[in-house]
């Protein structure tokens, strides 16, 4: 695979070209024979490392995907098979979506990587489409902001400590209440005029586990989106608190994956009101009530466990499990209070911002949509977060279908110019030794939404494409406008 630098494309003998000109002006061409040929290779090393651009494929074999296929391999990788305790962690570590760097931390791999920043998208569309404005705060964290909360003793040995060489202590944040609100009371001169704000993060967190499990679903570092509203009033706090959920609800809604939003305990972080986002399955560690009469769910460690009625509508409660991706607290002033974060009202009186905080799973969610999608051998995926949409298989190298290879890099190529949102999303499995059944069978695996085929029918006259759809199980025979088409209608972040 070939790489070149970022737009726009300039070729190596234009660059030569320009800076000759340069050296002569500055009367430098005397150097100009020992530095051209240290550019050129300079130039040509730089663009065989960069994204690819038009005209450029790229090729499975050089991507770095290291795979398990094998279940005792995926033992070896993980430790002792009791480790292995749900499909998600066993897919992942097969296909080298992920690979085990310590108890509870995991090393991304680049199709991991690719879906988690197109998840990143997406949040990021849903948050700033309420007025989120995007921040980055530190992971290290002091002491006295956490002690002055009471927090730094109440969240016990999860909250990993640590001192610098001067003996302060610090942690690492596995969430940011104290940090954003120091940050805001910061500003002295705040106006009911300017709120709400919606400040959020996508940023590494950690936590003790003290026994980390489930792969991405419960480690000791993790990416979460944590977002904080400061509002001026408890009525707008409740309305920018619904337009939050609402958000979420959509987020999801746009993932393909069933939820139930549950009322739940504020826990350690504390508040006046709490709701979980949940996604059901078995595995799940949190089990819910929920009532298949009216819209009531909740957390069961919210609930009178003597009295299994619903308290929205009396009616008999079901219980589920389920896998917490999100949560939502209506904080009050609990925080701004401690540290003093003010603005001045309509009547030019001081007075505390209303605060919520609401938090995203980045890496669970990940790891629990393939849960919930995949099958026992099969990574399927929300169609956004596909790392790549579509995969080519070539005929075998020497097969009665090889003169078909020709054909379907032409198709490469076509689709990336007529197809422009599936530019970068499109995979050539270069593995021409095996055979087409072997990497179907990978492709399979590895969840790619469409595969397309050149087999016998592409020798045809006009050529056939077979198309797997993964996601439908549909398999359709396409000729090239039939296919270009079909690959309009892809939606992609």
């Amino acid at each position: 695979m070939e790489w070149r630098c970022g737009p726009p494309r300039v070729p190596a003998s234009l660059c030569q070209v320009v800076m000759e000109g340069l050296l002569t002006r500055c009367g430098a061409l005397s150097i100009w024979a020992t530095c051209s040929h240290q550019l050129s290779r300079y130039i040509s090393h730089r663009c065989h490392h960069c994204a690819p651009g038009r005209g450029q494929r790229l090729i499975l074999s050089r991507m770095f995907q290291p795979q398990n296929l094998r279940e005792d391999q995926v033992l070896s990788v993980e430790g002792k098979s009791s480790d292995l305790t749900c499909k998600s962690q066993r897919l992942m570590l097969q296909v080298g979506l992920i690979l085990p760097a310590s108890p509870g931390c995991y090393h991304l791999l680049p199709y991991t990587v690719r879906a988690m920043e197109k998840l990143v998208r997406v949040i990021d569309q849903e948050m700033q489409a309420i007025g989120g404005q995007k921040i980055s705060m530190p992971s290290l964290n002091p002491a006295e902001l956490w002690q002055a909360t009471n927090r730094w003793d109440l969240m016990g040995k999860e909250l990993l400590r640590l001192r610098d060489r001067h003996g302060k202590e610090y942690c690492l944040g596995p969430t940011h209440e104290e940090a954003v609100t120091a940050l805001v009371a910061s500003q002295k001169k705040l106006s009911y005029k300017q709120l709400p704000f919606l400040l959020y993060q996508v940023t590494r967190k950690f936590r003790d586990e003290p026994r980390p499990r489930f792969g991405l679903l419960r480690g000791r570092e993790f990416y979460m989106k944590d977002m904080y509203t400061f509002d001026s009033s408890p009525e707008a706090a409740r309305q920018t608190y619904s337009l939050v959920c609402d958000a979420y609800c959509s987020l999801f809604d746009r993932l393909g994956l069933q939820f139930i939003k549950a009322q739940a305990d504020v826990g350690s972080i504390g508040g006046t009101m709490s709701h979980e986002f949940q996604l059901p399955v078995d595995i799940g560690e949190d089990r819910l009530a929920v009532c298949p009469s009216c819209s009531f769910s909740a957390n069961v460690e919210t609930l009178d466990l003597s009295q299994m009625n619903c308290p929205a509508c009396q009616g008999p409660l079901t219980e589920t499990k389920g896998i917490e991706v999100g949560h939502t607290f209506y904080l009050g002033t609990k925080y701004s209070s401690i540290f003093n974060a003010q603005f001045t009202n309509a009547h030019g009186k001081p007075a505390l911002a209303e605060m919520g905080c609401y938090g995203l799973g980045v890496t669970r969610i990940l790891a629990a949509a393939i849960e919930v999608l995949s099958t026992e051998d099969c990574i399927r995926w929300p169609h956004l977060l596909a790392p790549y949409q579509v995969c080519l298989i070539p005929p075998k190298k020497a097969s009665k279908e090889a003169a078909a290879a020709e054909l379907m890099g032409h198709l490469y190529d076509h689709i990336t110019e007529a197809v422009p949102q599936l530019h970068g999303e499109v995979l050539l499995d270069d593995r021409t030794h095996l055979t087409i059944g072997n990497r179907l069978k990978d492709a399979n695996k590895l969840g790619y939404p469409f595969v397309i085929i050149a087999g016998k029918r592409a020798l045809e006259d006009p050529a056939h494409f077979e198309v797997w759809c993964q996601n439908t199980g549909e398999v359709l025979f396409l000729t090239k406008e039939g296919l270009m088409e079909f690959l309009n209608q892809v939606q992609v972040v």
